[in-house]
């Protein structure tokens, strides 16, 4: 179990000022964290000020560059062992963070796993779920919740895989997958999340287009072959049937068929090199 003294609070917030200074506070009162650091991101209210007459230690962006953004100037700047990462909008009681500190440790990674029901919208469920489905298909083990953004991890090992991480809304996404491909010990710990305070700064018909991006790039960046030789192999049977048939029929192979199995062969050839860029990405940082 990590001590509290060895936990660096890392909270991202961006026009918070109406709950961070309540988040930070009771923070504070839960236990005796190394250090609390809000990183505010280019807010146009007093969300700064808040936390730092609450005792936070405040970093501040000069503009909005994006929630993953914020996050990597937490990892920069902690000084920690480890580091808990906590959403600034009043979703998450401090027992809960306690309860993901006390597994850190043993676990490598630590990811608070929302219930479906506390979930926004029917809309944002259907999306995360969707997620869900595809990481553990991608990874071979059931992922309960892809997105959370409340999570706690050894500070190291998120360094390593800083240059992953995008300046948008899939950095939770991407550190989840990075850990479990590098073979880090990774669990979910359930969580029951409030109603936030305010308005989610997430549109779902505004990030449509994220979301599909987010979509290809977990299956180009984590596990490509598991797309690429299913499709493959589609398209090869078929291919092969179709010619078989056109064969029996009329005495020839129809170029359709030879098209399909064309298509196959550059698939394939396609997953094989996006597998070796994927390794190369995640060699990259044993070389410094």
């Amino acid at each position: 179990m990590a001590e509290p003294a060895s936990i660096s609070i890392v909270i991202p917030a961006m026009n918070e000022a109406a709950t961070i200074g309540e988040v930070v506070t009771r923070l504070r009162a839960a236990a005796p964290w190394r250090e609390i650091l809000v990183i505010d991101d280019g807010s146009a209210d007093a969300t700064g000020h808040r936390a730092r007459d609450a005792g936070a230690t405040v970093v501040r962006h000069p503009y909005n560059k994006g929630n993953g953004a914020a996050v990597k100037t937490g990892i920069r700047n902690a000084t920690g062992d480890f580091i808990l990462i906590v959403d600034a909008d009043g979703q998450h009681p401090p027992e809960d963070a306690l309860r993901l500190v006390a597994r850190l440790g043993e676990f490598d990674l630590v990811v608070g796993a929302r219930a479906a029901a506390t979930q926004a919208t029917a809309g944002r469920r259907a999306g995360n779920a969707l997620l869900n489905k595809l990481a553990g298909y991608l990874t071979g083990r059931p992922i309960p919740d892809l997105t959370s953004g409340f999570r706690g991890a050894r500070t190291a090992y998120l360094r390593e895989f800083i240059h992953l991480l995008p300046n948008g809304f899939s950095a939770p996404t991407t550190t989840t997958l990075a850990f479990i491909r590098a073979g880090y010990n990774v669990t979910f710990e359930p969580i029951e999340a409030r109603q936030r305070v305010g308005n989610s700064h997430i549109r779902f018909a505004r990030d449509g287009a994220k979301f599909f991006l987010i979509l290809l790039k977990i299956i180009t960046i984590f596990s490509p072959l598991r797309i690429f030789v299913p499709a493959s192999v589609v398209s090869l049977l078929a291919g092969v049937l179709y010619g078989l048939w056109t064969v029996t029929e009329s005495g020839r192979i129809a170029n359709g068929a030879v098209i399909l199995i064309m298509f196959a062969v550059i698939v394939f050839l396609v997953g094989l090199v996006s597998e070796q860029i994927s390794s190369l990405r995640f060699e990259g940082p044993a070389n410094h």
